[in-house]
């Protein structure tokens, strides 16, 4: 970890934010602000244009996607699920997810390492 990220992500730590509006939506694009990065695990605000996602793939450890704003179909070892603004799901290490945004939608990711 550089001190770069560190400094970027110091910007967040004992400050109150409102976490839908600290990362903007951007036309055909997905965009990730990290919060916090520790060998133990990282939390990532995500913004997702309408129809964008994340293809099929897995994770070594366990993670957490609370939805902030819009809705998206997540897909767990092929079970869909829908969720929307207010809603989370964990998806569970080694299974096989992907994501789509079903209309424009923020998340904040928590990935679980240890």
């Amino acid at each position: 970890m550089t001190s770069d990220t560190e400094n970027h992500y110091d910007q967040f730590k004992g400050k109150v934010i409102a976490l839908a509006d600290s990362v903007a939506y951007q036309d055909g694009a997905i965009i990730s602000q990290t919060l916090i990065e520790k060998k133990t695990g990282t939390v990532t605000l995500f913004a997702f244009d309408e129809g964008q996602g994340l293809s099929e793939h897995t994770a070594p450890f366990d993670a957490l996607v609370y939805l902030l704003d819009g809705s998206a179909e997540v897909v767990i070892s092929g079970k869909s699920h829908n969720l929307n603004t207010g809603e989370m799901i964990i998806m569970p290490a080694g299974n096989p997810h992907s994501l789509v945004a079903l209309t424009r939608f923020k998340m904040l990711l928590v990935m679980v390492k240890e």
